[in-house]
């Protein structure tokens, strides 16, 4: 099977908007098909027999363990054919802009095809981008975090519907709340865009109904201990709490020690795939998670990225956004998807 795609527009996230009659029971989503794994490169052939890549992101984190698992895989494939690539896979032990910003400098001075970014904080790092193009490297977007509008990187890969995501996550928790209650939002990293812009969608939710109120807004720094003590913080403050909106992988853990150690009734919504968050999602105490298809943005950036490195400009070859998908998933959903990521059965 070919498999270089771009997705439709939010294919995968209009499926949030169907609901059953009970506020309280989405309709069923296909969660086997949240990522996938069975990836084939497209009929593109390399102009060279080397590749030598840079990639950095935003933190050491599980959820990049994923992305690089689709960039092996792309790896391996393209070794059949006799095409080496090599790739250094690096970023620092917490979410730093400025060590980011040190990161791409010191690859500048090294013989890379291609410099790839998942970015920390678009402000700083876009113009910085920029300057590397100027000086005649070649630099694409990954991951959730592309640069800000009009930098110069050739091409993004990865999740161009952060906004949509937490507006449509907000939804579903409001409709879940019938449309009344208190909320906190836990944001992740200040700066960052794809967590800025979750935060973004759900704030614009929340403001379109006249019974539900924002109360706190928080930044975890993409730490599941600092998550777990701000929500602390936070239901300390606010006794009377319905809801928590995560924007990263950390914070929906964090929230729900949080709450299971309160006792309290608050409904969480947030991202991803961690595995105690896909737990907690199977025991009730998360309501949903929108899970991304990190395999596919590690596997088509490493595609994309070859094609850049031969000097193809996006087009008919490739996009210059190629999307990757995010799909909802709820409690009826946990056993399959800690199955098809983690080999749990039953």
């Amino acid at each position: 099977m070919k498999f270089f795609r771009t997705l439709a527009v939010f294919t995968a996230l209009m499926t949030l908007l169907a609901f059953s009659s009970d506020a309280s029971e989405p309709v069923k989503v296909d969660a086997e098909t949240a990522v996938n794994f069975n990836h084939v490169l497209d009929d593109y052939k390399p102009k060279k027999n080397h590749y030598n890549f840079f990639f950095t992101y935003k933190i050491v984190h599980p959820w990049w363990d994923a992305v690089a698992m689709g960039m092996e895989d792309a790896q391996r494939q393209l070794l059949e054919q006799g095409i080496v690539v090599d790739y250094d896979y690096l970023a620092p032990p917490a979410a730093d802009a400025q060590d980011q910003s040190q990161r791409l400098y010191a690859a500048a001075q090294e013989d890379y095809d291609v410099i790839g970014v998942d970015v920390a904080n678009e402000e700083i790092i876009s113009p910085i981008l920029d300057g590397l193009v100027e000086d005649g490297h070649k630099v694409m977007t990954f991951s959730t975090s592309d640069a800000a509008p009009g930098c110069q990187r050739i091409a993004f890969v990865g999740n161009p519907h952060n906004y949509e995501d937490g507006a449509l996550l907000t939804e579903v928790l409001c409709k879940k709340l019938q449309y009344r209650g208190k909320v906190a939002i836990l944001v992740g990293s200040r700066g960052a865009p794809c967590h800025e812009d979750r935060a973004k969608g759900a704030q614009d939710v929340i403001a379109k109904y006249p019974d539900m109120e924002v109360v706190a807004i928080e930044y975890d720094e993409d730490s599941i201990a600092k998550a777990q003590k701000l929500t602390e913080d936070i239901l300390s403050k606010h006794n009377v709490l319905n809801g928590i909106i995560c924007c990263n992988m950390s914070n929906p853990v964090g929230a729900a020690r949080a709450v299971k150690a309160s006792g309290r009734d608050i409904v969480i919504v947030g991202m991803d795939h961690d595995r105690e968050a896909l737990h907690d999602l199977k025991d009730g105490v998360i309501y949903c998670l929108g899970v991304q298809d990190c395999y596919s943005m590690g596997f088509d950036t490493i595609q994309v990225a070859v094609k850049i490195a031969d000097g193809i400009a996006p087009g008919e070859l490739y996009p210059e956004t190629t999307e990757e998908s995010t799909t909802i998933i709820y409690q009826s959903d946990a056993e399959t998807m800690l199955k098809i990521l983690f080999g749990e059965m039953g």
